[in-house]
């Protein structure tokens, strides 16, 4: 299952909107601006009866989102009924998802109702929807079309009550461009689209996670609650984090249950160690030499300050960039600065990676004087 957060968070009351519980919102945790965003997404979209696709890498709470959307809709009585579609074999599939009915195959021994009839009146949520095959695509284009399902065996189609949110972390655009995945049944799924960010474009809720983690699993394994310096929380906010709460989720377990409490360098995957070393070895304390900042010997020579500032401010970010291999969360963290401000203004300024164009940016204005008088 993908994670935002602790699956016993599922459990209790339901949140109306952004912002409770410290950013908790149907036990999803989250304060940053995409997280904020999507919390609003969710409570719009939960009012109604549409149909949602989820596109998000493994690990982001894809889950967790669909359930939110489930509980805070008129269904919500109803029953949320999941189904992973890409752990289920395709022979196997259609019978789970539509029924059987006696007798249909060898070991149909009695009618059997799918998922689609035991969402009566709730929810039926469809993971890794893009792992499906064609043929299970085709069927599943009807019931959408529809609002019917033929058990496999059965004569006559059966109504069906339900709204379908579905989920995968592939693209399902590329996927219609490369003829995996019918772009009919794409556009149907697509009425209402949502993205689960990763974890690495949500930096700011990484403390609230590591805190949260930390405090449940300390009860869970009823050990002390390990402690996070400053300085392990640095590494946090550097990594990657490819696997996203999941990952993180897995790694503060691992903690509680290995650690004495204080938290080390010698406690955490070497990856994630060398991975900040090689932002850390290069990160020395040298002073800005002062000539950075001399004005011109020549005292009849004029200064353009806004000109020179952003010129530092241009040279600041380049710097920050080609130390960090120009990871833009990295940078940002060297800079203290919020990775959409620092993307927003390598955007405005034009920075680009090709050194050439990345140096003609560094004195705005150099070329008109030399075509001036």
């Amino acid at each position: 299952m993908d994670a935002l957060v602790n699956p016993d968070k599922m459990d209790q009351p339901e949140l109306s909107g952004p912002g409770k519980a410290g950013g908790t919102v149907h036990g999803i945790i989250g304060q940053s601006p995409p997280m904020k965003r999507l919390f609003k997404l969710i409570e719009r979209v939960a009012a109604s009866d549409a149909t949602v696709l989820i596109q998000g890498e493994s690990g982001t709470g894809k889950e967790l989102i669909s359930r939110a959307i489930h509980e805070g809709s008129p269904r919500r009585e109803g029953p949320l009924i999941p189904v992973n579609c890409g752990a289920i074999p395709e022979e196997l599939l259609e019978s789970e998802l539509f029924g059987h009915v006696k007798g249909a195959f060898t070991g149909a021994a009695f009618t059997r109702p799918g998922r689609f009839e035991l969402a009566k009146g709730g929810t039926l949520f469809l993971d890794e929807i893009g792992d499906m095959s064609p043929k299970l695509q085709v069927k599943m284009l009807r019931v959408l079309q529809e609002k019917v399902v033929e058990p496999v065996g059965a004569v006559k189609p059966v109504k069906v009550d339900v709204r379908v949110i579905a989920a995968t972390h592939k693209n399902l655009e590329e996927e219609v461009a490369s003829g995996k995945f019918r772009e009919d049944l794409f556009y149907r799924l697509n009425v209402v689209p949502l993205h689960a960010p990763p974890l690495r474009e949500r930096l700011d809720d990484i403390p609230l996670l590591v805190n949260h983690f930390a405090e449940r699993f300390a009860k869970i394994q009823d050990r002390p609650q390990v402690q996070i310096p400053a300085q392990i929380m640095h590494i946090f906010q550097d990594y990657e984090w490819r696997g996203n709460v999941r990952e993180m989720q897995n790694l503060l377990e691992r903690l509680t249950v290995l650690s004495d409490g204080d938290v080390s360098l010698e406690d955490l995957p070497s990856k994630m160690v060398k991975d900040h070393g090689q932002i850390a070895d290069n990160d020395d304390e040298s002073p800005i030499p002062a000539r950075a900042f001399a004005l011109p010997q020549n005292n009849h020579a004029i200064t353009d300050f806004n000109r020179e500032v952003e010129a530092y401010e241009n040279q600041l970010i380049l710097n920050a960039l080609e130390r960090t291999g120009w990871n833009k969360n990295k940078a940002a963290r060297l800079l203290n600065l919020n990775r959409t401000t620092l993307v927003e203004k390598i955007k405005k300024k034009g920075l680009e990676r090709n050194e050439p164009a990345a140096q003609s940016q560094l004195h705005p204005g150099d070329k008109d004087q030399e075509d001036g008088p």
